[in-house]
């Protein structure tokens, strides 16, 4: 085999292990997995843990996952994440290396479900395959809430969901002053308390994407009343 060929081998095993790994903890809950239990879900039989560490640390570094706790370490699916996870399974190259057990196989199936889902039900679109923008807060009240519910669900949150992972799923759908604005009016409704405090592997631009407060104070997380 030519030398050409080995590396684009070595990379593609590499992007199927990442891939792996990022559908299990996508399948665990995606917030907060002990990194013991991640790694013994995805190791296969004469894999070492330092390989599926190697992997994690590469996740890492491409903020696809974060890591938190120094005792016990845990780790968490970002939206980057989540987006390598969708690209990866839609790769032609991308295979199980052996019999991948029934845990797996239903995490594909629930991936699959909840794909469908969410194409089927996505909301209008102005013609040009992307969603219309809202423009109002009673249109923005029920589209946060479903995004609220489903990461909450989908990610095991106990009802405390960052805002900024409800901000980047709205996307382009809603101004950066509306989605404060309508969020604080929310709050203002009683229908959720909007919660500062400290949140694990903050960076600035999670920072960024949650709200600031006009006496100064920065809200990472909302919590349904």
């Amino acid at each position: 085999m030519a030398t050409t060929e080995l590396v684009k081998t070595s990379q593609d095993t590499v992007t199927s292990a990442q891939t792996r790994l990022l559908l299990a903890l996508w399948d665990l809950g995606g917030t907060a997995v002990k990194k013991g239990e991640l790694i013994k879900r995805i190791r296969t039989k004469g894999q070492s843990s330092a390989s599926c560490a190697e992997v994690l640390r590469q996740l890492e570094k491409d903020e696809a996952i974060a890591l938190s706790g120094k005792k016990v370490q845990t780790v968490s699916l970002e939206e980057k994440g989540k987006q390598q996870l969708e690209q990866g399974l839609k790769r032609d190259d991308f295979m199980f290396e052996s019999n991948v057990g029934a845990r797996t196989a239903n995490a594909l199936l629930k991936w699959i479900r909840e794909s469908n889902a969410v194409d089927v039900g996505a909301e209008n679109t102005n013609g040009n395959g992307k969603k219309a923008m809202i423009e109002s807060y009673e249109a923005f009240k029920p589209v946060v809430l479903e995004i609220y519910d489903r990461l909450d669900r989908d990610y095991n949150l106990d009802n405390l969901v960052p805002i900024y992972r409800m901000r980047r799923e709205m996307g382009d759908q809603v101004t950066r002053s509306n989605f404060n604005e309508w969020l604080m009016e929310m709050q203002a409704r009683d229908i959720w308390q909007l919660i500062g405090g400290e949140m694990p592997g903050l960076t600035p631009d999670k920072a960024e994407d949650s709200i600031k407060t006009e006496i100064g104070g920065v809200r990472y997380y909302a919590k349904r009343l």
